[in-house]
Parts: structure tokens; C-alpha cells; sequence
């Protein structure tokens, strides 16, 4: 293994600071010790964690981000489910090896930083800052419709003004900004309780999508299908690089290496499951929306699945259930992806990469109380005042960036490090990291000139506090190469951090 010099030694050039890996031996050794210290606590077996990462997924392009998609792809929106679910599927087995083999906290930045360094490793968790606090907005965005919908069968209703945002006939959406604070709440109070009240809101989401399958399918009109395309392959391809947002939520599953009883066994086997639930159930909700309804009927609004129930059955209770169970599932979205980006900003904290504030635990609750309420708060203003299209975009950029680095991790780990345990392996290697990267490239590709130019900007205000703060601040500036290239135990590097 070659030995960097320590960026604490006099000359030593930008490039190796950047090209600095945190070794996998220490990345584990501080995740076992984490559990017995005053870091997080290990309370999630695999079941819980199946289901924050359906928690996280399941809803989101159903409920939210299908009715901005159908004017794109037309009756074809099925097909840009199934390419961003495989585009998606590619590098969840890719995130299923990397879970195994490093099982930690921080996800694909962990991996990144393991295997290509510390500058990468800085873009991608940039980058899942971005996925994850804007994911939770664009959720959260679709709220307001669904609130009304609820509180129209008592005779009740939230002004256009207070349930949308600005840029989309309101002034500031309040549903969206309360939700994303009462997930805030719930997270301040521990990740058990958490996952519980989780597990629950996923069952009633599943419910309600198997419900509303089957209610649409005895409205179902095949020529509904004709012209299958009417945008063409471009309009089927944009649709999947927006579509590919709601399938983001493995990777919150993939932060809870800090908190899993058994992360190198579980959290493998928790993210293909739900990927594979995940995806089924979005094709089938999707394939019957087109079924019951032209596409040339669907509009702007969030609340598209609740409009076709409500033309099939005509049935007010029917709106009032269906309304009051996608504010759930849209709360659980909320809850998981919000959970993701605490234990981010917790790993890269740690790494001395962010402010320290966002890697405090508390020693009652265990669990980084300060960055939550930092972000909750951030979050539930960015979801109050942005459109939800703007927000889409965005995190489908970010998303795809921090994917297509986990399929390069897998190749590098496989070249580099033969020796490394591994629990789970992806099939037909290298063939699947590498159509993996492709897939996320070809998306990324797609996407606006405007997100292209917010993703620049972010980019840009990262550079500036990486340099700013991380360069000088990373724990690794402050270890030994022998240190920092694996003979570090986890008190050195807790020590260092401080």
C-alpha cells in the first residue's frame, strides 16, 4: 500500500491532501467501538432497516413527483419507472457489496473516502447533503394538496396562499414546513423510536398503494396506452432522470451503520429488499393511473392518485382515507430521508470535514440533537418556499453523482483490496458496477441547463468551505501516514477529532 505523507508535513502538495484515504480498518474499528461509547446506540436489526429504506422510497415518485412526470414521458412514464428502477437497482447492488464490506456509518461517502480520497469524498458528501435536505423539501412540497383533500371532507381548507409555494400560486406551503418539523421532533427523540413509528407508516403506505392498484385496475382501458410516446424517447428519458429521485431511499438505509446490531449481514440484505418492493409497487401504481385515466388529464397537481380515485368511485370517505394516508406516507419520507442527512453530516463531522456542532450526541437521547434541529429547521424553510419541480431536479442530480461513485468504489475495492471480507458480492461483476455508472450518467446527462447551473453553484459554495474549514480541519491532517493508512485505532482517531 502506498504512504502518503500527512498533510501536517511541510510541503506537501495539494493533490496528495486530496488523494488521502481514510482506511476501512479504522472506518470499522469506529464503528464497533461506537455502540459501546457515548456514540450512537446499536438498536436496528435488518427488519428495521427494511424499512427505513422503504420508509425513505416508497411514496415519493407515486404521490409527489408522478403527475410533473406524465406531461413528460405520456403513457410511457411506466417505462421511465422501470429505467430509473433499474438504473437504481444497478447501484443499489453495488451500495449492497459496499455495505458489506465496509459497514459503516456515512454511506457513499464512506465508501468514496475509502477508496478514492478525501477530495471525492468531499464531492459526494456535498453531493448527499444536497440529495438528502432537498429530497426531504421536494416531499414535503406535495403535503399541502393532500392536507386540503383531508380536511375538505369536514369543510375545511387551507388558502392556496399558506398550502403552496411561492411560484406555484401560493406564499408559503405550511403543511410541508410543519411535517418536515414533526419529523424533526420524532428523530430529536431517539432512532428506536423512530424506526417503530416508522415501521408502522410504511404498513399503511403499502396498504394505500395495494389499495388504490386496485381500485384503478376496475377502471383500467388499455387504450389509454395510444400513443404510447407521444414525446418520444427524450420525453421517456427525462422523465426517468426525475423519476430516479424517488428511488433514493437505500441509501438512508446505508447511513445507519453506526446504529445496526449487525450492519455487515443486514444492511446488504435490507437494500436490495427494498428495492425490490419498492420498484414492483411503482411500476403497478403507475401502469393502472394511466390505466383509469388519460394522460392528458393529469396536471400539475400533487394529488394526482387521489383524483382518479375520486372519478372510479365518487366516494368521499374513499378521498378522506386516501388523503390522511398519503400525509403519512409522505411524513415517512420525511422522517427517514431527514434521519439520512443527520447521520451524514454526523460521519463527515467525525472526519472533522463539517463544523463539529453536527457530530454532537447527546449522551440522554443518543442521537446528534444539534444537527438535527439545524437541519429540521433549514429543511421545513427550504420546503415552505420551493417549487416542488425546482426540487426534484436538484436532488436527482446530486443522487446520481453519489451513485455513480459507488459503482467506481466497488471496482476499486475488488482491484485494491482482494483480502477484504466481504458478506455480499454483486452478480455478474464487473459488468454490473460498470452499467450501474453508465445508466447514472446517461440520466445525468438529461437533466436541465437550470440544474446543471444550481449544481454548479453548490458545488462552488462546497469548494469554498472545504477549503475553507475541512482542508485544515480534517482529522486525517492530524494522523500519522501510519496512522491514517490502518494501524490507527479508533481512540486515536476519536482523539485526534476532538
Amino acid at each position: 500500500m502506498t504512504i502518503h505523507p500527512s498533510s501536517s508535513s511541510p510541503g506537501i502538495s495539494l493533490g496528495a491532501q486530496l488523494l488521502r484515504r481514510k482506511s476501512i480498518e479504522t472506518m470499522v474499528a469506529q464503528n464497533e467501538a461506537a455502540g459501546s461509547g457515548s456514540g450512537l446506540r446499536r438498536s436496528l436489526g435488518m427488519w428495521q432497516l427494511t424499512m427505513i429504506s422503504v420508509g425513505a422510497t416508497l411514496g415519493t415518485g407515486i404521490l409527489v413527483v408522478l403527475s410533473t412526470a406524465v406531461p413528460i414521458a405520456g403513457p410511457a412514464v411506466w417505462i421511465a419507472f422501470v429505467i430509473a428502477g433499474i438504473c437504481a437497482f444497478l447501484s443499489a447492488l453495488s451500495y449492497a457489496e459496499m455495505a458489506g464490506s465496509v459497514p459503516v456509518s456515512g454511506s457513499s461517502y464512506s465508501y468514496t473516502y475509502a477508496t478514492m480520497g478525501e477530495g471525492l469524498a468531499w464531492v459526494c458528501g456535498w453531493c448527499l447533503v444536497l440529495e438528502y435536505a432537498v429530497s426531504v423539501a421536494a416531499v414535503a412540497v406535495g403535503a399541502g394538496q393532500y392536507v386540503n383533500d383531508a380536511i375538505r371532507q369536514f369543510g375545511f381548507v387551507i388558502p392556496d396562499a399558506w398550502a403552496l409555494p411561492p411560484g406555484s400560486g401560493g406564499i408559503i406551503n405550511v403543511p410541508a414546513a410543519v411535517i418536515v418539523l414533526l419529523s424533526m421532533v420524532l428523530l430529536v427523540r431517539g432512532a428506536k423510536e423512530t424506526a417503530w413509528v416508522n415501521t408502522v407508516m410504511v404498513i399503511v403506505k403499502i396498504a394505500l398503494l395495494v389499495f388504490f392498484i386496485a381500485v384503478a385496475f376496475t377502471a383500467f382501458n388499455a387504450g389509454n396506452f395510444e400513443p404510447l410516446a407521444p414525446m418520444g424517447a427524450a420525453g421517456v428519458s427525462a422523465a426517468a432522470s426525475r423519476l430516479f429521485f424517488s428511488y433514493i431511499g437505500f441509501d438512508a438505509a446505508s447511513t445507519a451503520g453506526d446504529e445496526a446490531k449487525n450492519p455487515r449481514r443486514d444492511l446488504p440484505r435490507a437494500i436490495i429488499a427494498s428495492m425490490l418492493i419498492v420498484t414492483v409497487l411503482y411500476i403497478l401504481v403507475a401502469v393502472t393511473a394511466i390505466g383509469a385515466q388519460p394522460w392528458t388529464e393529469f396536471s400539475s397537481s400533487e394529488a394526482s392518485l387521489l383524483t382518479i380515485l375520486n372519478t372510479v368511485t365518487g366516494q368521499p370517505w374513499i378521498a378522506l382515507v386516501f388523503a390522511v394516508g398519503a400525509v403519512i406516507s409522505i411524513a415517512s419520507v420525511c422522517l427517514t430521508v431527514l434521519y439520512g442527512q443527520t447521520r451524514i453530516l454526523y460521519t463527515m463531522a467525525g472526519d472533522g470535514l463539517v463544523p463539529k456542532i453536527f457530530g454532537r450526541v447527546s449522551p440522554r437521547t443518543r442521537t446528534p440533537i444539534a444537527s438535527t434541529l439545524i437541519v429540521g429547521i433549514a429543511v421545513a424553510i427550504t420546503a415552505a418556499l420551493i417549487p416542488l419541480g425546482q426540487l426534484a431536479d436538484a436532488t436527482s442530480i446530486g443522487t446520481l453523482f453519489a451513485f455513480g461513485l459507488v459503482n467506481i468504489s466497488v471496482i476499486y475495492l475488488r482491484q485494491k483490496r482482494k483480502d477484504l471480507t466481504r458478506t455480499y458480492k454483486v452478480p455478474l461483476y464487473p459488468v454490473t458496477p460498470i452499467l450501474g455508472f453508465l445508466f447514472c450518467a446517461a440520466l445525468i446527462v438529461t437533466l436541465g441547463a437550470t440544474t446543471w447551473l444550481v449544481f454548479a453553484a453548490w458545488m462552488l459554495v462546497g469548494a469554498v468551505v472545504y477549503f475553507g474549514y475541512g482542508r485544515r480541519n480534517s482529522v486525517l491532517a492530524r494522523l500519522s501516514p501510519e496512522e491514517y493508512l490502518g494501524t490507527a485505532t479508533a481512540a486515536v482517531y476519536a482523539r485526534r477529532s476532538k
